[in-house]
């Protein structure tokens, strides 16, 4: 007898940071949404990614679950532009820091999140294909056939959905090759990052504190190496007698070198897909773009790009929306990856050490030490002066929300307390009942509030003060007025339906 496939509004293919979050997204909206991971538990070998930037904890704050990152990673001001840091103490967030905390430690707290919103996750699994029609996706898996309303592939650089879908993948090819390895070895090597002719290079430990602005390691532990090979095009995962040998050809040893519990090799190869979605099939994260791990962007701009999807794609999914809603997450995710991957391509640059690189890094330092071009990088790495095309107006228009402490008759409240459960707000801070919403009151929050304060800006500065603000789920303003409401309505009918 036929078996017959499993049935689900959304399937994500992959358990990452961007798959879990986006899982996250659909079932907070109601949406039945499961995921097909390859792995069969979530325990992610290695010491892939290394930190959370401030927009990623601001998008989790959104959703009530910063705490729990916090609880396990460590504050740092870990934003950065090629050789330097780049201090956001002063931006005006709850969260002007960034935060120190090993991807397989994001997936586990992420993973707990939607297990708590009752999301499947059926690991062990591989997609092997799929097809789609005018009404759904069937999706085959090495553990039985799916179907789908959408499939999203949140499955890496890699990713079987995007080469099964034929969604092009121009870009850049790699110019450096560098191996990533968990290791035991006979002697201490120098821990640390070192810039050298030969390329970067790093050591370390899981285990570690930072004082003062410093990293200092645990003294027992396994040793995390990430060294640069002399050459680019390797196709075959990396072995230890690679890795012994790149660290020779650098350090003139290889400090006894055994027992690799995880190997890897990454290069600075930067890739966008051509589109994010053809028809009910979309990308997010590493299958929609690839660069350098320099700068941290890539895990901080998949969580975003997955915070942007779900509330668009519940919509959809539930009938509230339009299909055409989806377009505009491509034209919003899109131009912010391109970025990324302008940005990191210039970082990778900037690390050479010929002397005509020396001295542009000395010239792109200085400027980096002046306030205001810092404040506009650092708005850029940190994630905190994402401005989306939403039209012209009042500054906020198209930027995040900040995080206000409201009064209300109900008492005080922050603005990212009213976003726990991915609703839109319609913030009124004038008159109080000064706004009729009804034909959107299941789906908008009405909320009559005050705020005394000023406004402020990462990277922008002080703002006029708004007397209405119309939120997105994701946390991105769509509409500024006042209560004559000019233009409201379109922009309730536009997001919302």
């Amino acid at each position: 007898m036929q078996q017959l496939p499993r049935m689900h509004a959304v399937v994500i293919a992959g358990a990452g940071p961007t798959g879990l979050t986006l899982a996250g997204e659909l079932a907070l909206a109601g949406v039945d949404v499961a995921i097909v991971e390859r792995r069969p538990n979530q325990e992610l070998a290695g010491s892939r990614a290394g930190g959370l930037s401030a927009r990623t904890l601001e998008v989790f704050d959104q959703r009530g679950i910063a705490n729990r990152f916090l609880a396990e990673g460590q504050i740092a001001q870990v934003a950065g532009f090629a050789v330097t840091r780049l201090d956001i103490s002063d931006f005006p967030t709850r969260h002007n820091y960034g935060l120190a905390l090993r991807q397989k430690h994001v997936e586990r707290i992420l993973a707990g999140w939607v297990g708590e919103l009752g999301v499947p996750i059926y690991r062990g699994q591989d997609i092997t294909g799929f097809s789609q029609d005018e009404s759904g996706v069937d999706v085959a898996t090495s553990g039985g056939p799916l179907r789908a309303g959408y499939l999203v592939g949140c499955d890496g650089g890699r990713s079987l959905v995007r080469k099964t879908a034929g969604i092009e993948f121009p870009g850049w090819d790699a110019t450096t090759s560098s191996i990533l390895a968990e290791v035991e070895m006979a002697e201490e090597p120098p821990f640390g990052v070192h810039r050298t002719a030969q390329g970067v290079h790093a050591f370390g430990r899981e285990e570690y504190e930072i004082r003062d602005g410093k990293v200092i390691y645990a003294t027992q532990g396994p040793i995390g190496v990430m060294v640069t090979e002399a050459s680019v095009g390797a196709t075959t995962e990396p072995t230890l007698r690679d890795l012994s040998e790149a660290l020779v050809a650098r350090w003139g040893t290889d400090y006894g070198v055994r027992n690799a519990t995880w190997m890897s090799r990454f290069t600075d190869m930067s890739r966008q897909a051509a589109a994010y979605r053809k028809g009910r099939v979309l990308l997010a994260g590493d299958a929609a773009h690839v660069h350098s791990p320099v700068g941290g962007q890539g895990l901080n701009t998949g969580v975003q790009d997955a915070v942007n999807l779900g509330w668009k794609l519940a919509q959809v999914v539930k009938g509230t929306s339009p299909d055409s809603l989806l377009d505009t997450y491509h034209a919003e995710r899109y131009p912010v990856a391109a970025r990324v991957l302008r940005t990191t391509m210039a970082q990778v640059a900037l690390q050479r050490t010929d002397d005509r690189t020396e001295a542009l890094r000395d010239i792109v330092l200085e400027l980096l030490g002046m306030e205001e071009p810092r404040k506009t990088m650092a708005a850029e790495m940190s994630g905190l002066g994402l401005r989306y095309d939403l039209g012209e107006g009042h500054p906020l228009v198209g930027r995040r929300m900040p995080d206000l402490d409201l009064v209300t008759a109900h008492g005080p409240v922050r603005v990212f307390a009213l976003l726990h459960r991915a609703r839109p707000v319609l913030l009124n801070l004038g008159e109080p009942c000064g706004f009729d919403i009804t034909p959107w009151a299941s789906r908008v929050q009405l909320v009559d509030a005050s705020y005394a304060g000023a406004w402020e800006l990462p990277g922008v500065g002080a703002v006029p003060a708004p007397a209405a603000v119309l939120i997105r789920p994701d946390g991105y303003v769509a509409w500024v007025g006042d209560s004559r409401q000019q233009g409201l309505a379109g922009a309730l009918t536009t997001w919302f339906g």
